[in-house]
């Protein structure tokens, strides 16, 4: 039985994003407030079938954590036969247990769609179809495959979902914009409820899923509802809470302290995770907005700890931090 039947309705997925949902991320979110789903961070099926693999696999590091599962995989690419390789490996436990396989048909990023990929394939029915069905036979009905995808390239295009529903996909997920509109638009839930109707006349076995500016739980579940959808997908409404999928999260009255604690464990983790410098220091700058925020002086001490050059001065300094709560040395 596919994952997606599995999960109580609506249910709620963390959205993939690049240099963030790694392993770490997903086991303090998972320990914070876990949500029904995980997604992996993009991988490259060209570079992982290639003298590159080494580079690119440890975006499929997991654990045996099971406050980071179930998981999911998401997959871009332009070659059919990679796409089926790798899902063969992923079906079969090469990297881990993994609950199913996403591919990513809605990135906008221009270096990205400038080779054909991602929401490039938009444009190029025949070539997103071959590269479905190379990764539904790859997965060998062990997994099921789903699709992330936008309402459009440069306009909306509800012939676009036709033809993605029509391929007897196990999910179907939509950002509410357009590659056009990147994300300095409101995302359109109208035209992802008319993809939810254009699901039922077509493939009523397929779950819909929605994306865009969600901010917390009560507005997923509202949003569900309103447009019956099985479920909502979360992306940057996570660095505002990492307690949001929790329906009573209590984030909002979290001290200073354990927001630094919160951040210490964080960077304690990724320390002991990537301990042969497989990620770098730059990719814990991101999360740092998270937990240094909302409390007297976080803005100073937020750019004070961006400037750690490594993880262990960056524990150094919250440790600083937590002994010294309302005055921070400089350097």
């Amino acid at each position: 039985m596919s994952i997606y039947a599995e999960l109580p309705k609506p249910f709620f997925i963390l959205a993939p994003m690049d240099d963030v949902t790694d392993t770490v991320f997903r086991r303090m979110i998972g320990q914070c407030a876990a949500p029904d789903l995980f997604v992996t961070e993009f991988v490259n099926v060209d570079g992982v079938q290639s003298a590159g693999r080494p580079n690119v696999i440890k975006r499929l590091k997991t654990s045996d954590n099971s406050t980071e599962k179930p998981l999911i995989a998401q997959l871009w690419g332009l070659n059919p036969d990679k796409f089926r390789q790798t899902a063969q490996e992923i079906a079969d436990g090469e990297f881990g247990e993994y609950a199913g396989i996403d591919l990513n048909m809605g990135c906008p990023i221009r270096t990205i769609i400038s080779n054909g990929a991602c929401s490039a394939l938009m444009n190029d029915h025949e070539l997103a179809v071959k590269i479905i069905k190379a990764t539904q036979e790859g997965a060998g009905g062990k997994l099921p495959v789903s699709v992330k995808t936008r309402l459009g390239f440069n306009e909306i295009d509800l012939d676009w979902h036709e033809l993605l529903l029509q391929q007897n996909l196990a999910a179907l997920i939509v950002h509410g914009r357009t590659r056009k509109d990147m994300s300095k638009s409101a995302a359109d839930w109208e035209t992802i409820g008319k993809i939810r109707e254009l699901r039922d006349k077509i493939a009523p076995e397929t779950m819909i899923i929605g994306n865009g500016d969600v901010m917390n739980r009560q507005q997923g579940e509202e949003l569900a509802a309103k447009y019956q959808l099985d479920g909502i997908m979360v992306g940057r409404g996570i660095f505002h809470d990492p307690f949001l999928f929790d329906p009573t999260s209590p984030w909002e009255s979290c001290t200073r302290e354990q927001k630094l604690e919160l951040y210490s464990k964080h960077v304690k983790l990724f320390t002991e995770t990537w301990e042969e410098g497989e990620r770098a220091i730059h990719t814990l700058n991101k999360f740092c907005k998270i937990y240094i925020n909302g409390f007297d002086g976080a803005k100073e001490l937020r750019e004070r700890l961006m400037k750690a050059d490594s993880a262990e001065k960056l524990q150094a300094l919250l440790v600083e931090a937590q002994k010294q709560p309302f005055k921070i040395t400089a350097t």
